[in-house]
This record gives structure tokens, sequence and C-alpha cells, in this order.
């Protein structure tokens, strides 16, 4: 990757430069059934859109506090590269009542409620599917984010030396989380091309690395698995074939 990527987004934009067409992120629910996997200009291009919506619609300025309380899930790695594309802060199951705007699963709906700006909800069904009916003070991000353009500029630029990621008790600016996701990349041994099969949970930031920003600063990409416990042995070989996984961490 580009030494002098000194944000996520840039990260993503050298990724994107260099082969929009590889996967980045493959997803699989083992409780649904579910597989999806983006290539970068996928990814890139659903990223573009969530930053659209928070700067546009959601009117979210650079230094504005995020609760995102979404698990380990290809549309939670969006938001993501959406906060950091913006400037504004994610807090990874942050304090909804603190934050400035909320973005909920399913699960964490009542606790979301205590926000008092904007709220929006996913309900993180196959294929991105939206709620057979939004939930009561919540705009459905399903139904909102498919109109936003595709291409992405912010009002203001974001700041390599701000605030990007907040994660169990720590608080990463932009510049500082890149160094990091260098540091726990090379701490795996990834290189360009590499593929890492995660079962970890975003709750940490180790989880966090793994899942998302260490392949990313490696040039490498993520299979990310939710709902692991009734995967056999087998089925967990198998995937590992299937994926061309180099490295698996659960």
């Amino acid at each position: 990757m580009n030494a002098i990527d000194r944000t996520p987004a840039d990260l993503l934009r050298s990724a994107l430069a260099a082969d929009p067409a590889r996967p980045l992120v493959t997803f699989y629910d083992d409780a649904t059934g579910e597989r999806v996997e983006l290539s970068v200009a996928t990814f890139a291009n659903w990223v573009a859109k969530t930053a659209n919506l928070l700067q546009g619609d959601l009117s979210a300025e650079p230094g504005d506090r995020l609760a995102l309380l979404l698990p380990a899930h290809w549309q939670s790695a969006v938001w993501l590269l959406a906060c950091h594309s913006t400037g504004v802060v994610a807090e990874v199951g942050g304090d909804p009542a603190a934050a400035d705007l909320v973005v909920s699963g399913p699960d964490t709906l009542d606790a979301a409620r205590a926000c008092s700006g904007e709220r929006i909800a996913l309900a993180l069904r196959p294929l991105g599917g939206r709620f057979p009916r939004a939930p009561e003070g919540f705009a459905d991000y399903a139904v909102e984010v498919p109109g936003q353009g595709d291409r992405f500029a912010p009002f203001a630029p974001v700041e390599p030396d701000e605030p990007a990621l907040a994660v169990a008790g720590r608080e990463l600016t932009g510049a500082e989380l890149v160094e990091e996701a260098r540091a726990e990349a090379a701490r795996l041994g990834l290189g360009p091309g590499d593929r890492v099969l995660s079962g970890l949970g975003w709750e940490t930031w180790e989880g966090l690395a793994a899942g998302l920003y260490a392949p990313l600063a490696a040039g490498g990409s993520v299979v990310l698995c939710r709902n692991t416990g009734g995967l056999s042995e087998e089925g967990l070989a198998r995937r590992v074939a299937d994926e061309r996984v180099d490295l698996t961490l659960l």
C-alpha cells in the first residue's frame, strides 16, 4: 500500500487505485446461510453512498460522535469507512445518549433510542435488505442509502491528527489508526493479496484490526464470519480452502 496514506480513507483510495476488481470483504452468516462478496470497487461505492448520507441527509460534521451498535458485519465495515471519509468519530459500542447520532442493528434498537440526534437502523438481512417496517424513530438504512451519490467529496478535509475511532476505552486518530493497522498487519505476517478469515468480534481493537483494518493496510482482504458456533471443523476447513484463506483467526 501507499506509504503516504495517513487516514483509513486514504487506505481505501489506494486499494481502489491498485486493483478495484479484487475481493476486499467476503461475509458469511452461518445462522442464515448468507454469503456476500464485495470487491474493492463495490465496497468503495457503498462507502461513498453512506458518506453522502452522513454528510448530506444527516448533516454530520467532522468531530461529531457516532455510536455504532453493530456486530462484525460487512455493513459495519462500510459505516466505519464512511465515518473515516467524513471525519465523524466512530464509537464502536458507544453510548447513544452521549453521541450526536447512532447507527443500530435490530437487537440494539431500545438502547439506541437514548440518542437525541439522528438514528439509523439496519435490519442486517441478507443482501442488505430493509425492515418490513422501519422501527419507530429510526430511518431505515436500506431505504435511505440506494439513492445517494456514487462519488463522495467531503465538505472539509479530514485531518489525520483528529479523532477517528473509539473502541474498548481507546481512542485513535486517523494517523494512529493507520499506523496501528500496519503494525498489526506486520505482526500477523500479512502482505498484499493475503486473505484473513476472522470470526472475532469487533468490540475490541484486536477484532477490528483482524477483521478490517490490518488486511486493508496490507493490501489484503478479509473473510468475515458471523455466528460460527454451529460450523463444524470440516465446514470450516472447506471454507478456508474454498476462500483460499492464508490466516484464520477465531
